[in-house]
């Protein structure tokens, strides 16, 4: 087969997702034919020893594809170990099966909600990269009453390290003298994003909790809890991404 980039060739292998890869890169834990590998680097995994800490990179028809729906609890990291050595419980942690995994996106440590983990990198690196924006589903609770025109200037968007956020639906749930319930529809996803507006426009978060990633639903399970995909969501998943390819396409060549 050609010659791949190694971040790339991690992600399908179910090592981790091509930005962690590209870490563990950086890191100096991957060699190729015996030397150190850098960011950039290709190889062919047919022809070339791939080599992260001293174990072989596996081919990637050897790890079948996993998928997991898991409810992040509040106080859980999003990552599959604590980098800090600070005895962090991480969402890997909350799944007892053998095998790589590795979260799809991200969600700070006191958010909660739904998470995809899986060792199928093309589908987790279509599903995070903001070109393919898919949208994600957080219900969130605020500090305050917030005003019409705050939630005016949320959806039409809100500078956040001199660039304008991208356009967010947002549905008023309910409100009390004390917080303001909303529902917010965003195909973004910058660091910390929601709360950082919300503490912009005054109304900081009191709670955050992702319910969708593209067609994948919360439904009903529990915090701390996980479940294997069905079929049915797997194919969705599959298909949407497909959808995104093929529109993109047919908008580059219409113009």
């Amino acid at each position: 087969m050609a010659a791949e980039r190694l971040q790339k060739l991690m992600s399908q292998a179910g090592i981790a997702s091509r930005r962690e890869s590209e870490k563990i890169i950086r890191a100096g834990q991957v060699t190729v034919n015996g030397k150190i590998a850098k960011i950039g680097d290709k190889a062919d995994p047919e022809t070339d020893n791939i080599e992260i800490n001293g174990r072989s990179l596996p081919h990637p028809a050897a790890s079948p594809h996993i998928y997991i729906a898991l409810n992040k609890p509040k106080g859980v990291i999003s990552s599959t170990e604590d980098e800090l050595n600070q005895g962090r419980k991480t969402v890997r942690d909350l799944i007892n099966i053998p095998g790589h995994l590795y979260p799809v996106g991200r969600l700070d440590k006191q958010s909660e909600g739904l998470m995809l983990m899986t060792n199928d990198g093309k589908l987790a690196h279509q599903l995070t990269h903001p070109r393919y924006q898919h949208e994600k589903t957080y219900h969130i609770e605020i500090e305050g009453q917030i005003p019409p025109e705050s939630l005016d200037r949320w959806r039409t968007g809100v500078m956040l390290d001199g660039k304008l956020t991208a356009p967010a639906k947002i549905t008023l749930l309910k409100t009390h003298p004390a917080y303001t319930k909303l529902q917010i529809i965003m195909r973004e996803g910058r660091k910390r994003q929601i709360r950082r507006i919300a503490a912009d426009l005054g109304h900081p978060v009191r709670k955050l909790v992702r319910i969708r990633i593209a067609s994948l639903q919360l439904g009903d399970l529990k915090p701390g809890k996980w479940r294997h995909l069905t079929t049915n969501e797997i194919t969705a998943l599959q298909k949407g991404r497909k959808q995104k390819a093929t529109g993109r396409k047919k908008h580059k060549q219409t113009n």
